[in-house]
């Protein structure tokens, strides 16, 4: 089974609202709400990538010492098994619009679970939220 590397951030700002992204369609699980990233190509540390998506898909600007390991998701879907580091990041330059055209939504972090999410995602929430509650 081919193995899918791939990246998350949870950008959480100010107010501790948490950024997520919908799935536009046409996508593998399109309509589904996660949180933005994208593949690691090849060469590229998970951190340089996240940084790279984050600039394409969002057109924000971060740096690696802004970016700090939460969790990761392992998860087999049918045709592949992903793995999915998520970074929390709270410094970030420009404002979060979306390059390619998908949904945006800031939200409190009570509210994630009402959000249909990839499976991958979904276990991703729990050490978040524990995360946010720690640097408070």
């Amino acid at each position: 089974m081919k193995v899918l590397y791939v990246v998350a951030a949870a950008l959480i700002d100010p107010n501790q609202q948490i950024l997520i992204t919908q799935r536009p369609p046409g996508k593998n699980l399109a309509g589904l709400w996660e949180f933005p990233g994208g593949k690691i190509d090849v060469g590229e540390t998970p951190e340089q990538a996240l940084i790279r998506e984050l600039e394409e898909e969002l057109c924000i600007l971060t740096k690696k010492e802004h970016l700090y390991p939460i969790s990761f998701a392992s998860h087999t879907y049918e045709s592949f098994h992903l793995f999915m580091p998520l970074y929390a990041c709270c410094v970030w330059s420009g404002q979060a619009q979306s390059a390619e055209r998908q949904n945006l939504a800031w939200v409190k972090t009570h509210q994630l679970k009402n959000f249909q999410m990839p499976e991958a995602d979904i276990p991703l929430i729990e050490p978040l939220i524990k995360w946010i509650k720690e640097i408070k």
